[in-house]
């Protein structure tokens, strides 16, 4: 496990719960700024919180896989304006969803469907959009369980193969309505790569990524090194999304050490 592998070599961990899990109202899932804001708090919140024994303004970084690549990929570009008193030294960056036009086309109706339907109702949270207004009857049931009884695992189990075609009131599937108005704009919103991080970045992501498909991350580091950001980028072979953790996390620690040692970090721009 990632978390515990970073405890094993030393480092102080915080895990963000995000908005709306374990809170009242929807988890913002896939919304950009959310979830980077999200990041930066726990990380502001950690060094605030007595007996911890971390310095309140010690140096810090980011790491996330999937979702948590998001976010972690969106708290870096955020953080010199958002948090620019966090001193922070890198940011790692797995398998990041930095693209949701491509993800959505990619998810559904596959294995993963349900990721996009959560999607609909954390980005409808965030922007106010009634999206029980594009679904029939079946469409409003299955969305609601996903977004208030669901976690990830069991949505998976419980709606595998999920296409959004048999949940709207029209037939046709929910990736059409994102290239119209409001969600065309909405989507574009949440693109990863348009600000440029101020520190260096570990991008990895496998080409045998069954979820989120490789191109997209490595488009987000050529939109990074094109904006200045140091970024090694490095892609591996893991099959499969859920496996293709422990590749990101193996490579973690040792790059995250090197960024508080404060050693010159490698790149691939």
């Amino acid at each position: 496990m990632p978390v515990k592998n970073l405890l094993d070599q030393g480092f102080g961990v915080v895990v963000t719960d995000y908005e709306g899990l374990g809170t009242p109202g929807t988890h913002t899932y896939m919304t950009r700024a959310a979830q980077g804001r999200a990041v930066l708090d726990s990380l502001r919140a950690a060094q605030r919180l007595p007996g911890t024994g971390m310095p309140a303004e010690g140096p810090v970084a980011v790491y996330g896989y999937s979702q948590g690549g998001g976010a972690s990929a969106a708290a870096a570009e955020l953080a010199p304006t958002y948090a620019p008193e966090l001193d922070l030294k890198g940011a790692v960056v797995g398998a990041p969803p930095a693209d949701l036009d491509a993800v959505a086309a990619n998810l559904d109706g596959s294995a993963y469907g349900a990721f996009f339907t959560y999607s609909l109702s954390g980005l409808g949270a965030a922007y106010d959009i009634d999206v029980d207004s594009y679904l029939n009857w079946h469409g409003k049931q299955v969305t609601a369980d996903l977004r208030d009884n669901q976690c990830t695992t069991q949505a998976l189990a419980k709606y595998p193969f999920l296409n959004s075609r048999f949940l709207t009131a029209d037939g046709r599937p929910l990736t059409e309505r994102l290239k119209r108005a409001p969600w065309k704009e909405v989507v574009a919103d949440q693109r990863l790569g348009k600000r440029g991080p101020a520190v260096p970045v570990l991008l990895s992501h496998s080409r045998n990524d069954d979820v989120i498909p490789f191109r997209v991350g490595e488009q987000l580091g050529k939109d990074w090194c094109a904006l200045g950001t140091k970024v090694k980028f490095s892609p591996n072979r893991v099959v499969g999304h859920i496996l293709a953790t422990a590749a990101t996390s193996n490579e973690a620690a040792p790059w995250l050490k090197d960024r508080f040692a404060g050693r010159a970090a490698p790149s691939t721009c």
